[in-house]
């Protein structure tokens, strides 16, 4: 047995804000420590953007395993870079929907 919890990375399109939510809940019912995307209740700049894309990768590294939250197999381009990232630095990655198809 581990001493601490699991560490689970959510991965997702901001289009599925409460499927994250609800996995995120479940998780930590679950006893799983969680690490999710951040979330903003208006628009951000470009700036933003790109430093919240940024701080997501360093919260993939942090995590044990990354879970992509992706109903349908639905991967947009921000959610594809960070499958890549954890990939190329030997996470475990999981997905709730279809995977995608290997390169």
């Amino acid at each position: 047995m581990p001493d601490r919890p699991e560490i689970v990375c959510i991965c997702g399109s901001a289009q599925f804000v409460d499927e994250m939510r609800a996995v995120n809940r479940d998780l930590t019912f679950a006893g799983v420590i969680v690490v999710a995307p951040g979330e903003a209740d208006e628009l951000i700049t470009d700036k933003q953007k790109t430093a919240l894309d940024a701080l997501h990768l360093r919260k993939i590294d942090l995590a044990d395993r990354v879970l992509v939250v992706n109903p349908g197999g639905y991967i947009g381009a921000s959610t594809s870079r960070e499958v890549d990232y954890a990939h190329a630095i030997g996470k475990p990655i999981s997905f709730t929907g279809p995977a995608p198809a290997a390169p």
